[in-house]
């Protein structure tokens, strides 16, 4: 057996390198849909839209839309108690644009769904946990 043998399955073709740039397009349109429904969330919250794009910062916001305290951030880095923080943190921002609980879960594990439709869509903000005056949608 030659060294060429040996390297001969670590070579890539043309067809590797489109697989790789459509997943690569594919990743860049997930992170657009996220990161502009986002802006548009915290746009109608009348937090700043940019925010969106701020690591930790944008978590903040989130808390805050929520009516969270800021220190719930904190426990985000303690395992396992950050999954009930981002459930409830998810549920509590559906609930700020007057969505159910159902819409909040959807938040948390389809955010490249449910972050534009509540951007894009005709939700408005209630407030801290909806405790506004109610109008729009609500799901």
């Amino acid at each position: 057996m030659t060294f060429d043998t040996l390297l001969l399955p670590l070579q890539s073709s043309a067809g590797d390198a489109v697989a790789g740039l459509f997943a690569l397009l594919f990743a860049l349109v997930v992170l657009v849909a996220v990161v502009g429904g986002m802006w548009l969330t915290f746009s109608k919250a009348g937090e700043p839209g940019w925010a969106a794009i701020v690591p930790i910062y944008n978590v903040y916001v989130m808390l805050k839309i929520g009516g969270n305290e800021w220190w719930w951030l904190l426990l985000l880095f303690v395992p396992l108690v950050n999954v009930f923080v981002t459930v409830k943190m998810s549920i509590d921002v559906a609930k700020s644009f007057g969505c159910g609980v159902l819409f909040g879960i959807g938040l948390w594990l389809l955010p490249v769904v449910f972050f534009p439709v509540l951007g894009f869509g005709d939700y408005d903000y209630r407030g801290p946990g909806g405790s506004g005056p109610s109008s729009g949608q609500s799901f």
